[in-house]
Order: structure tokens, then C-alpha cells, then sequence
């Protein structure tokens, strides 16, 4: 698996850290040992994508 990164742009107590792979790994910073979020790499990268997007979608309606 991949390194675990955390954004520039975090505040040192809203962070969450990504690690990249096959599988991406999403885990909150204040609670490392309490599990992670595992999707597909390519997920992540799609829900990026429409959450930068200049009109992301209205995930409501999904």
C-alpha cells in the first residue's frame, strides 16, 4: 500500500489522510487506530473529481 499523505491545506485538527494504491485508504488523523474507509483508487480519484468540479453534483440525489 501506499505512503499515508495528509493535505497542505488541512488544519492540524480537520485532517484526514489518504493513502494510494490498488486500494485508497482514508483514515481521520485524530483517531489513526480507529479503522479506515478502503474504496477503489479509481473511486477516489472520480469523487475528487466531481467534488472540485465548478458545479459538483448534488450527492442527495444519488
Amino acid at each position: 500500500m501506499g505512503e499515508w499523505r495528509t493535505s497542505r491545506y488541512s488544519g492540524k485538527d480537520n485532517c484526514v489522510e489518504v493513502a494510494l494504491g490498488p486500494v485508497s485508504r482514508i483514515r481521520d488523523t485524530k483517531d489513526r487506530a480507529g479503522g479506515t474507509l478502503e474504496i477503489s483508487t479509481r473511486s477516489w480519484v472520480s469523487l475528487l473529481t466531481s467534488l472540485c468540479s465548478p458545479s459538483p453534483p448534488d450527492l442527495r440525489k444519488l
